[in-house]
């Protein structure tokens, strides 16, 4: 399994080839002119849902290619995608980008996107843009189901996301339910099974499950054997791994696989806002995010997430995207305020 500062070395390696390729292999300094064409490109402001450090890894290589400066504004999905909508044609915002789709949608549904360019829209495959061509997703991380290894034999792992309803899990599965990772998986459970059947599968798990707040907590509290199982995203797992395995050292990870509403691929978008004002530039820093070069950095990085231009393969400590097996699911049509609603209706908001 890579290190930490495996994974950071490669990152740094990656982040020089993309400098190179971008200077042309010049060894010569930067011209005048260069330096006068590069004050005259603009600042993209991005609000951004995403990591932080994701994106550190990522914008590099484009301010250097284009020598257009990017500027992160951060928070959470919900945060940036309510800012936008209150801010609605006067935000200073150039990009948004989230963690999930579900607050995409939300923005989307205000009209507050332009449309992107089809030459972006044609380096992920097609399941990963809406259909309306408004945004287009650029990462992505699969829901998992952590165990611990010495109360949950592999034998009897569930087979179904929604075998966790069952009282046969009653004190024995985590959640977080008031984070986005989370109300993303339970909007693609609602989204494949219906509105009822989601309802009950919250319910099942209001029922039987212990609340704690983030992942890595979920996570922690399956490896002390305070729970036996928790619903999270595979990097926590894959990151912790990579450094020490402290918080993981007595788990394992169960993908569900077969289509199953528990193989769900959350989609990391990334959209142009109408209200830029510099369309173009922002247009070319969502290219990015999703060509080769930019999804290259992404690998390379520690984030651990997969990359979804077909070109580039994920980084190679975490299972092959090619293997997981998700369910189709229309990402435009995952309904974040329903599932809120849902939520609170069933006591776990």
């Amino acid at each position: 399994m890579h290190t930490r500062a495996r994974l950071a070395a490669v990152a740094a390696a990656a982040a020089l080839a993309m400098t190179t390729a971008a200077c042309g292999g010049s060894s010569g300094g930067s011209s005048s002119t260069g330096d006068a064409a590069a004050a005259d490109k603009p600042t993209l402001t991005i609000y951004n849902a995403q990591h932080e450090e994701m994106l550190k890894a990522m914008t590099p290589g484009f301010t250097k290619a284009t020598g257009i400066k990017v500027k992160l504004r951060n928070g959470d999905d919900s945060e940036m995608a309510n800012q936008l909508v209150q801010e609605g044609s006067a935000s200073p915002a150039d990009v948004f980008l989230t963690e999930n789709s579900p607050s995409m949608s939300l923005v989307d549904s205000k009209g507050l996107f332009s449309p992107l360019d089809q030459a972006t829209l044609a380096q992920v495959p097609k399941q990963f843009t809406p259909a309306n061509g408004h945004w287009t997703g650029f990462a992505a991380r699969s829901t998992v189901l952590v165990y611990n290894k010495s109360k949950v034999p592999a034998a009897q792992l569930p087979t179904s996301i929604m075998d966790l309803a069952d009282p046969a899990w009653k004190g024995r599965i985590a959640f977080s339910p008031s984070g986005a990772d989370f109300q993303a998986i339970a909007s693609a459970v609602v989204d494949l099974k219906g509105t009822a059947a989601g309802k009950a599968w919250l319910q099942g798990l209001k029922d039987n499950g212990k609340v704690y707040q983030g992942n890595n907590v979920v996570m922690q509290a399956v490896n002390r054997g305070e729970v036996d199982a928790g619903v999270i995203y595979h990097y926590y797992w894959y990151q912790d791994q990579a450094e020490s395995g402290a918080n993981s050292k007595n788990t394992a990870l169960h993908f569900f696989g077969n289509q199953d509403p528990g193989a769900f691929l959350s989609v990391s978008g990334a959209g142009v806002l109408k209200s830029s004002k510099h369309q173009q530039e922002a247009q070319q820093f969502v290219k990015y995010l999703s060509g080769v070069t930019g999804q290259q950095a992404l690998a390379a990085s520690t984030a651990l997430e997969y990359p979804l231009n077909p070109a580039v393969p994920a980084n190679p400590a975490i299972k092959p995207l090619s293997e997981l097996q998700p369910p189709t699911v229309e990402i435009s049509s995952l309904n974040g305020p329903e599932v809120i609603a849902l939520m609170q209706q069933t006591g776990l908001l």
